[in-house]
């Protein structure tokens, strides 16, 4: 597959929001809540980035940095695969570049020591881990969309679809596939949804995309579904995740009435018992179980305030976009792991038939 032909003409439009993502549940400044409007373009191959090479990949299964081997518990799934793009690291107001180089050392050893480790770790937990360096955007593309902001995310996703397609052809060998992401990360997966799985031959081969961090209408693909079980398989879920005083105009505007779904019951329970929350991982490296009620809205979930040792970083933060993934690590362990145990027994009952 050509990833430098023209795209077809389609307008897709992905609601992203956006803080200080360092996924350490640390206070943040603030989010954004910004609508992220691509309109598909021609990318050169001046503009390719050549996967072919080891440097442009932060994990590869021959590759595991130190950081996250040492959070992979568990016997991975046999031919099944984990493609992780991670949310935007580039925050920095004082940075004047649109999007990142790959040779930046500070931002590659970012993404490896945050991302990496508090995020795909994860799914890590279920089978071998791709994770591709990209050329993303900083965060202010978000507030830029009429002009290089848009240009900005736009190579940020060739790149992504550039791996994803190198990935296809070389590394999968026909294994079953979990897509994940965070944030922007989460926008350049819902991007991959579209061109590769959705009404495609590839899509029997999804076991789940998860998709934390943006606002996603529930039917935004022909025949890609909101997963509303947590032994589905075949689809993508969503959250977003706020405080109790969600109601803002943020909120209002941009999340309320899109798609979400509990991530500690993984279906549209309204409430989830603290007892129920199976555990985050914090940035010192422990795991906090039965730490908060988890509560579904209209477009998210708000949570109390988390009850570990460190709670009053919690009260400074406007909400905890940060902590989309890492407030429910545990939880997306074990459910990335009893999806692919699902897909993979399904799989076996179609071939006995």
């Amino acid at each position: 597959m050509d990833t430098c032909m023209a795209q077809e003409d389609i307008n897709t439009k992905i609601i992203s929001k956006e803080g200080s993502l360092l996924f350490l549940f640390l206070p943040m400044r603030g989010s954004f809540s910004l609508l992220f409007l691509i309109h598909f373009t021609i990318f050169g191959q001046s503009d390719s980035l050549d996967y072919n090479d080891q440097k442009f990949w932060a994990v590869l299964p021959t590759q595991y940095p130190e950081g996250l081997t040492d959070l992979i518990q568990d016997t991975l799934i046999e031919n099944t695969d984990i493609f992780y793009v991670y949310p935007t690291l580039m925050v920095n107001k004082k940075d004047t570049a649109w999007n990142y180089q790959i040779s930046n050392e500070k931002h590659r050893s970012k993404v490896i020591e945050f991302a990496v480790k508090f995020q795909a770790s994860a799914w890590a937990n279920t089978g071998k881990l791709y994770v591709p360096f990209y050329r993303q955007a900083h965060l202010r593309s978000y507030d830029n969309l009429d002009g290089k902001g848009r240009e900005a995310l736009l190579l940020a996703y060739s790149d992504i679809k550039r791996a994803f397609s190198y990935y296809l052809q070389h590394l999968n060998n026909g294994n079953a596939i979990i897509l994940a992401g965070h944030s922007q990360g989460s926008t350049h997966i819902s991007l991959l949804l579209k061109d590769f799985f959705d009404g495609k031959p590839l899509q029997n081969k999804l076991i789940a995309a998860y998709l934390p961090g943006i606002g996603l209408e529930e039917n935004h693909y022909e025949s890609i579904k909101l997963l509303q079980h947590k032994d589905s398989v075949g689809g993508f879920v969503t959250w977003n995740t706020f405080k109790k005083k969600y109601s803002t105009p943020q909120y209002n505007k941009w999340y309320k009435g899109k798609a979400a779904i509990n991530p500690v019951t993984w279906d549209t329970t309204s409430t989830a018992q603290r007892e129920q929350h199976k555990g985050f991982l914090f940035s010192n490296g422990k795991m906090y179980r039965k730490s908060f009620e988890t509560n579904l809205i209209n477009g998210g979930i708000w949570i109390t305030t988390p009850k570990f040792p460190y709670r009053y970083l919690s009260f400074t933060m406007s909400n905890y976009h940060v902590g989309d993934v890492n407030l429910f690590w545990e939880d997306i362990r074990v459910n990335t792991r009893n999806r692919a145990q699902h897909y993979w027994k399904r799989q076996k009952n179609i071939t006995l038939h």
